[in-house]
């Protein structure tokens, strides 16, 4: 993902109410994995995040994006168990950099990005503060000659007309532009609410990811629309251990070919983490109803040689 210690950056929020929330984000370099469809087919784009945030990720891509485009974005943070895997859309991009909004990041999500901050060493210096009921400090007693040499100090009416002394014009001035600052966050607030509206209707009614399974296909005849299938990569332990064979996975693929949901069925438990990261990554060309792309339910089979 246009998706790195850590002082916190700003970012917009899905959930508004009259303005925009502030969300932080937190610097990390991990890698990020980008899946884009260009020219109906997908293509994968490597990179490393900047910075991330629940509101979504900046980083450096190997190829460009452009303003707009949906994207399926996997990265992996640090010391977090299992890799995070979304949809999201490209709100900017300069060069080879990408900022990603998510779209649809589930709670599970959301709380693993919260953890993951919450457990993040900060490189910053503790800022000390006062014990709530600590007598302060007494100032040092002065000497009578010392409290002679003071100026006295200025009578309450004398201050309360320095600070009225103000020109009127400058205190006009300063409110007709808080006043016309106000109107235009106001205003800004409002057209992004409406945009966003907007792009969340269009993505119910297009996001093919969410569409129910119509039809159960024989593995056999899903594996002849196979577009790219991706390699297991073999754990270490498991080799070690002699451990092989085959994993069968359940799986649901999307109207556009991808697969969006994975559940083990059968094979060595210990490998069966490896095969679903290797089997989410497949290709199909999608299965047609009636003329119709559809999402459909079938089972991949990963296997496991030494």
């Amino acid at each position: 993902m246009g998706a790195s210690g850590h002082s916190p950056s700003p970012a917009p929020s899905q959930d508004l109410s009259g303005a925009r929330r502030r969300i932080p984000r937190y610097p990390v370099a991990v890698p990020v994995d980008v899946t884009v469809l260009r020219s109906g087919l997908p293509s994968s784009i490597p990179g490393r995040s900047l910075d991330i945030g629940e509101g979504g990720v900046a980083a450096m891509l190997a190829a460009e994006l452009q303003t707009g485009e949906w994207v399926a974005v996997e990265f992996q943070l640090p010391n977090v168990g299992y890799p995070l895997q979304t949809k999201a859309v490209v709100r900017h991009h300069s060069q080879l950099r990408c900022g990603f909004e998510f779209l649809g990041l589930s709670r599970d999500q959301r709380y693993m990005i919260r953890h993951w901050a919450g457990t993040a060493q900060w490189d910053q210096p503790p800022v000390e503060s006062p014990v709530i009921g600590a007598p302060l400090p007494k100032a040092p007693a002065m000497a009578p000659s010392q409290q002679s040499s003071l100026p006295p100090a200025p009578a309450p009416s004398a201050v309360r007309a320095r600070r009225m002394s103000v020109n009127p014009q400058v205190r006009r001035l300063l409110s007709m532009t808080l006043v016309l600052l106000v109107v235009v966050g106001i205003i800004a607030a409002w057209e992004w609410h409406r945009g966003w509206k907007k792009l969340e209707a269009r993505t119910a009614r297009n996001d093919v990811h969410s569409r129910a399974p119509s039809a159960k296909v024989p593995p056999e005849v899903m594996e002849r629309l196979l577009l790219r299938k991706v390699d297991p990569v073999y754990p270490e332990i498991a080799r070690r251990a002699n451990l092989q064979g085959a994993v069968i996975l359940g799986a649901v693929i999307a109207a556009d070919g991808s697969v969006v949901n994975l559940h083990p069925i059968s094979g060595p438990e210990g490998l069966t983490a490896a095969a679903m990261d290797a089997a989410r990554w497949w290709r199909f060309r999608p299965y047609r109803v009636q003329g119709e792309p559809a999402a459909v339910e079938t089972s991949l089979t990963v296997e496991f040689h030494p």
